[in-house]
């Protein structure tokens, strides 16, 4: 703040009593831009008796102290988002424990006794997804009511439940039941997860927590790939119905989203929780309570319903984003490429039975892949990240097309044996940039996207849609390969990719560096004054 040149009064108190406090941007609500004190505009608004400094889109509490001495550290809130991700392990390896099962079970019936059908196969593959779409919905009203820690933690009951009907089916129709409830419950993680990681991340640490959900996920169907081919089916739900025990023992400890708390009233547990995830006294996270304070009240001062989705800009601009931005990882063909990935090594093998270790591979690639966005993103940033991912998996799909087209339809047998490596480098191309950008990024956004007071509801949109084209993509690729040819099938997915690129230079605005409140900002078209964008210019 600029000083007067006299002991000027501000609605009776002395300009001295505002003191300059010139700690480092070290927070998602953190303001204070040591370089330009002097440009500071001032505006007193009254929050629950206080006085607070507001520009036009951060705010600006009277001094603290205590902010000049504690530094803080981040190691809390990468133990609560790795904490809250063990879910998305588990996650993982129930998406992946068909991989090793389907096999058996198309073959001798396993525990059912009779062979199942390349269709219930299917069903058994896609009822997942199709759960999701529902789940989703039921997943945020429970995130906003309940809040992001419980609701999270209640995903372990149905979880077991369904490993449960897994473990103890002898019939098809209880493996669907089961597999539908997996859906259902599998909407919690990817609706509130990136909620809850959202809402506890410091701005410098915001990009890498949220792209623990695609790293975790990976972990997870790692771990499946490479267990269930090599124990029985009794051993193989039993390691997987573990994960969730783990996840629940681990993430019960952790602290509660503090923005949910304050949406709540609950001001004293936010203040204690602020202070456990940042690892300073209470006192010195007071000024970030305040001025998410005031960002919820400003959020909730009207009532909220499905409608303010589309009639408020920046609730409208945020929703289409995180919508295209999670069709579009749908659109990569993840799960098509995931389907024909055995017929893949067959192909570049030369030989009719599918190996144990072709899914081992690809799972380790993915996981080594996903391991580097945490690293990067916060540097790089989303945009670039997305970009480059969508150069890899256009080129690779496009590669694998070619690939098919030759042999398939060229049936130019000589030169398909010569290159007859190129479709495996190409998956894991495909696979590698798919986990680096569009695998995890889409998660990360939304997250940073949606203000608080719709953030649940529209959470639960973009998950409904993104499980949707999944459900689509995951139940008729075979139907779509005989449409088509898994050659256009190809083509058609990176023609998707080169539009999910023209999407994320043209119309995607990067989140790097800014704050929940500068980005809400940035939707409703706000200006940002002269030292924001200074100080947005040194991070």
């Amino acid at each position: 703040m600029t000083p007067t040149q006299h002991d000027e009064e501000i609605e009776g108190r002395s300009y001295k009593d505002y003191v300059y406090s010139p700690v480092p941007v070290s927070s998602s609500s953190a303001v204070f831009d040591a370089n330009t004190p002097g440009k500071e505009s001032v505006q007193l608004n009254a929050v629950h008796g206080k006085e607070l400094r507001r520009t036009s889109s951060h705010v600006v509490d009277t001094r603290y102290p205590e902010d000049m001495t504690e530094k803080g550290s981040t190691f809390v809130q990468f133990l609560a988002a790795a904490a809250g991700n063990i879910c998305i392990v588990g996650t993982g390896a129930m998406l992946a424990w068909t991989s090793p099962i389907l096999p058996l079970l198309e073959k001798d019936g396993g525990p059912l006794g009779a062979p199942i059908s390349e269709d219930e196969s299917s069903w058994i593959g896609s009822l997942v997804p199709f759960g999701a779409i529902f789940g989703s919905f039921i997943a945020g009203y429970l995130g906003e009511k309940w809040g992001r820690k419980r609701t999270l933690l209640l995903s372990t009951l149905p979880f077991l439940i369904g490993w449960i009907l897994i473990g103890t089916a002898t019939h098809f129709a209880q493996l669907c039941v089961a597999r539908l409830i997996f859906g259902i419950t599998l909407a919690i993680p990817f609706t509130v997860l990136p909620m809850y990681v959202g809402e506890i991340a410091e701005t410098s640490i915001r990009g890498a927590l949220g792209s623990f959900l695609q790293l975790f996920i990976t972990i997870g169907m790692f771990y499946s790939y490479a267990i269930g081919p090599y124990v029985s089916y009794t051993v193989f739900w039993i390691l997987c119905a573990i994960l969730p025990i783990l996840f629940f023992v681990c993430f019960i400890m952790m602290p509660e989203s503090p923005y949910y708390l304050l949406s709540k009233g609950r001001k004293d547990e936010a203040i204690v929780s602020l202070a456990k995830l940042r690892s300073k006294s209470e006192a010195a996270v007071q000024k970030e309570a305040d001025e998410i304070q005031v960002i919820i009240e400003e959020a909730f001062k009207d009532q909220i319903s499905i409608s303010d989705l589309f009639k408020v800009k920046a609730n409208r601009k945020a929703l289409i984003y995180t919508c295209a931005l999670v069709s579009f990882q749908q659109l990569t063909g993840i799960n098509f490429v995931l389907f024909y990935m055995e017929k893949i090594f067959i192909a570049a093998a030369s030989s009719d039975e599918p190996t144990k270790e072709a899914p081992i591979i690809i799972g380790a690639v993915q996981m080594l892949a996903s391991a580097v966005t945490p690293v990067v993103v916060d540097r790089l940033g989303r945009r670039m990240l997305l970009v480059l991912s969508g150069i890899g998996t256009a080129i690779s799909l496009c590669v694998l097309g070619l690939y098919f087209y030759l042999k398939q339809v060229q049936h130019a047998d000589d030169v398909v044996a010569q290159i007859s490596w190129l479709p495996v480098v190409a998956l894991v191309i495909f696979i590698s940039t798919y986990s680096v950008g569009w695998g995890p990024l889409p998660w990360a956004v939304m997250g940073e996207l949606f203000a608080s007071n719709v953030k649940a509801k529209a959470s639960s949109m973009t998950v409904s849609v993104c499980w949707f084209l999944g459900f689509i993509i995951t139940k008729f690729p075979s139907n779509i390969n005989r449409a088509f040819g898994a050659y256009t099938t190809f083509w058609i997915f990176s023609a998707c990719c080169i539009m999910s690129i023209l999407f994320t230079v043209f119309i995607l605005p990067e989140t790097k560096g800014k704050s929940l409140r500068e980005i809400q900002d940035e939707l409703n078209g706000v200006v940002p004054t002269i030292q924001d964008s200074e100080r947005g210019s040194k991070k």
